[in-house]
């Protein structure tokens, strides 16, 4: 499956599966390049085009009117590691066994979870046997950087051992769990250390911004995965006073399983993390079209799994959908997904037709005009 041009363009087939489509489009080979925006834990309701009246997203809001948003993209997993793998492999995670986060519990001892059903082994890193959406565009002449959160595996198996020529901040952890965590000194083996308190959504859009402006002549790949809004909760101070002025008096709770889920988008700090994300997110587009590379770029932005509604400080809700982050109920696996392709997008429209992760990587060779890699993409047991 791929929502790619021939998803845009309303022809019927896409990797051998029957689709219905979105959007009728003429092809245009000028656009080159590939900007992919991953959000961590960000629900399918934390954006103002996904309906939040809490949380503020012009910026993001913006990209959705000026291309199009799906209302039923899905995470191939409810958590992080396995969706990652499925973005740079293009396969489903129980193809390659990477079906938990990294450094999730296995079978066995470790695992003292209530419940009858035990977790399959899993392979603990993206195995270098697998041909990466980085590493195909590398060998086709494109420049490849990754800027964030990795979380794919141990030294040996990160970004630039998987096709990325540049690596800013992206390593073994599932989050900034060093130094002063979001906020540097970052203790990251792959990210330099910038003046004390410097914010690090902002550094990795400055990241990113330093490489747009370096291959502005040349085809690119950026790959923007932000550790925003993983925990630790932590927010600007001045975004999260914003927030408590503007929080509700009450929350309203309901049960999931053994755990209690917030109905309610109600935390200050949260809040305050997804609105520096965003204003992050608007900095690269704003360079983008500063640099005059908006209309020969396509951009995709999706987050990784569900909001975090039954855990962690309960920091989100993703109402109407059932549960969150870890479940495999809607709220877990649907995700806020926009794309926007000037020229084969129309602006301002939305598609209903299901797509999930492992989608990016055949639609992504389409639309830069690379050969397919069906060993690579198609789902079958060899």
């Amino acid at each position: 499956m791929a929502f790619s041009k021939t998803h845009f363009m309303q022809l019927a087939v896409a990797a051998s599966l029957m689709l219905p489509l979105c959007l009728h489009a003429k092809e245009n080979n000028n656009h080159k390049n590939v900007v992919f925006i991953l959000i961590d834990d960000l629900g399918w309701a934390d954006l103002g085009c996904y309906g939040s009246t809490f949380h503020e997203t012009p910026h993001i809001d913006k990209l959705a009117a000026q291309g199009m948003l799906f209302t039923d993209a899905y995470a191939a997993a409810p958590v992080c590691s396995p969706t990652r793998a499925s973005i740079m492999s293009g396969k489903y995670p129980a193809r390659i066994d990477t079906t938990e986060w990294f450094g999730g519990p296995q079978p066995g001892k470790r695992y003292k979870r209530k419940t009858f059903l035990l977790p399959a082994p899993y392979e603990k890193v993206l195995p270098l046997e697998e041909k990466t959406i980085a590493e195909t565009m590398r060998d086709h002449g494109y420049k490849t950087f990754f800027a964030g959160k990795w979380h794919l595996g141990h030294e040996g198996f990160w970004p630039e051992d998987q096709g990325f020529e540049i690596n800013k901040g992206g390593w073994t952890k599932g989050g900034p769990m060093g130094g002063k965590k979001y906020f540097s000194p970052y203790k990251n083996p792959r990210l330099e250390e910038g003046p004390d308190g410097e914010h690090l959504p902002d550094r990795l859009a400055s990241e990113t911004i330093s490489f747009l402006e370096e291959n502005k002549h040349n085809p690119f790949l950026a790959y923007l995965s932000f550790y925003s809004v993983h925990v630790p909760l932590m927010s600007r101070k001045d975004l999260e006073q914003k927030y408590n002025e503007k929080k509700k008096p009450t929350s309203q709770w309901e049960t999931e399983g053994d755990h209690k889920t917030s109905l309610t988008q109600n935390h200050a700090v949260y809040a305050g993390m997804i609105e520096a994300m965003d204003q992050a997110v608007g900095k690269v587009l704003n360079k983008l079209s500063e640099l005059g590379l908006d209309k020969k770029t396509v951009v995709f932005l999706m987050s990784d799994n569900g909001g975090v509604a039954t855990t962690s400080g309960y920091p989100t809700s993703n109402m109407p959908l059932r549960a969150g982050k870890g479940w495999v109920y809607e709220g877990g696996i649907r995700e806020p997904m926009i794309v926007r392709y000037p020229g084969i997008v129309k602006a301002g429209t939305k598609c209903s037709v299901p797509v999930i992760s492992t989608d990016f990587y055949p639609t992504i060779l389409e639309l830069t005009g690379i050969a397919p890699m069906p060993q690579q993409h198609v789902d079958v047991k060899k």
